[in-house]
């Protein structure tokens, strides 16, 4: 096991670059990816960083120079052949060859393409734009690469032994909530952390340990390069950016409208099983389920990523009775926010009401607060598509505070989605 104290002590970041291959990435990114790539491979989209907790001055803490050091790096990674193999003969999900042969010979060759960056008012502007396929495979390295750098900025003065006591301190508090969470029956959980890690090492720390510690409560990372080196499922499925790049693309009302349902229809030509997962927040879950076709009720479940996570349980509770099906065979997935309080609060509320599974994410991989005051506190960084094919995007979610998009586009979704007023909760990551 990697000494991760000594690693960071000696400096040695030369030879760890941030990014380490292509497949360093969300699980669920390389699926719609390869959706994206069969339906609208020639879409123009604009991703754009976006830090939420403006208090976090990334430009002042992270070096410019080291910053385009690594994205420079990112842009020289390419598919080893192992990296290939594994993604053309593996098992995912119970599927042989998920991925498809001229998709695979596509990210074979492929390389990310140029980003644009500037400082302003103490923060990054970072910016890709492109043919979607392309640029939508930058959103996880650009997060793991500001996260990262933060991370290496804050314990950059620290001496070897403030060092080892931090990690020491860190790794006790994972293997604690691990204690806490084997005590739960039939508990299911994943690792999310990808996203908003404190480091690469540290995540595949976490995940050796949840391993270890929950054994087959531990179903599996949305990591693909840890998955693969740890020989443990890869998991995901789909994310907003998929209805948010759609409804952006619609000409009317109307196909605004039906541009979520539409996402899912070319969803369900190609999934079967467990990846048939609805993500209904994007413009409001209760209407979204209200106006669902009826095919999609026959789905495997739902993840709840915003707002209150027990409302929007209980209202895709209530819309599999009302529909005629019987919730205790659906999977409701939890990947919000959560943390070991939460996940022991929602498993004892639904479990046997539905089948519960959990998406752990910031938290697991990147809670480190108190332990060098408050910075290293895990903070809320997003990169999104902000347009397609030069119209603006927009999220409303279940939590008004996650909402983007021009203020004229939000009051327009608000009125053709039917939302009505919403209660903010805190985004803290």
């Amino acid at each position: 096991m990697v000494d991760i104290a000594t690693r960071v002590h000696n400096h040695n970041w030369k030879i760890d670059p941030i990014v380490r291959s292509l497949i360093d990435t969300d699980f669920y990114k390389l699926l719609m990816c390869q959706s994206i790539f069969r339906n609208k491979p020639d879409t123009t989209v604009e991703f754009s960083l976006i830090n939420r907790t403006k208090a976090v001055r990334l430009a002042d803490l992270i070096d410019e120079g080291e910053l385009r050091e690594q994205l420079d790096h990112v842009r020289s990674l390419s598919l080893s052949r192992g990296e290939s193999t594994w993604l053309r003969g593996n098992t995912f999900y119970g599927k042989r060859q998920m991925f498809r042969p001229d998709f695979m010979e596509w990210f074979e060759n492929l390389r990310l393409p140029p980003y644009h960056l500037e400082k302003r008012d103490g923060q990054y502007e970072l910016t890709f734009e492109g043919k979607w396929p392309e640029v939508m495979l930058w959103e996880i390295p650009a997060l793991a690469v500001l996260m990262e750098l933060r991370s290496r900025a804050v314990l950059k003065g620290m001496g070897k032994f403030e060092l080892q006591v931090l990690y020491a301190r860190a790794m006790t508090r994972v293997w604690e909530k691990i204690e806490r969470l084997r005590e739960i029956d039939t508990l299911k959980l994943a690792d999310f952390g990808t996203r908003r890690r404190h480091g690469f090492l540290w995540q595949d720390w976490c995940v050796q340990a949840l391993q270890e510690g929950l054994g087959d409560k531990f179903i599996g990372t949305s990591n693909c390069r840890i998955a693969m080196k740890r020989d443990i499922e890869a998991i995901g499925t789909n994310a907003h950016e998929l209805p948010m790049v759609y409804s952006a693309l619609a000409d009317t009302d109307e196909e605004l409208a039906q541009a979520p349902y539409q996402v899912l229809a070319d969803w369900h030509e190609e999934h079967d099983g467990n990846l048939r997962i609805i993500l209904p927040d994007t413009y409001g879950t209760e209407g979204f389920l209200r106006n669902a076709p009826d095919w999609l009720t026959t789905w495997t479940g739902i993840r709840i990523d915003s707002g209150d996570p027990v409302v929007g349980a209980e209202i895709a509770i209530r819309w599999w009775k009302d529909r005629g099906e019987d919730p205790t065979k659906k999977l409701v997935i939890f990947s919000d926010g959560l943390d070991v309080d939460k996940i022991e609060e929602l498993h004892k509320r639904f479990a046997g009401r539905v089948r519960v599974s959990f998406g752990w994410g910031t938290m697991l991989t990147n809670d480190f607060r108190g332990l060098a005051g408050d910075r290293l506190n895990p903070f809320s960084l997003v990169c999104k598509a902000v347009s397609a094919n030069g119209r603006p995007t927009v999220k409303l979610s279940d939590n008004p505070s996650k909402a983007m998009g021009p203020a004229d586009e939000v009051t327009r979704y608000k009125r053709v989605f039917g939302v009505g007023e919403q209660t903010a909760m805190e985004v803290t990551v």
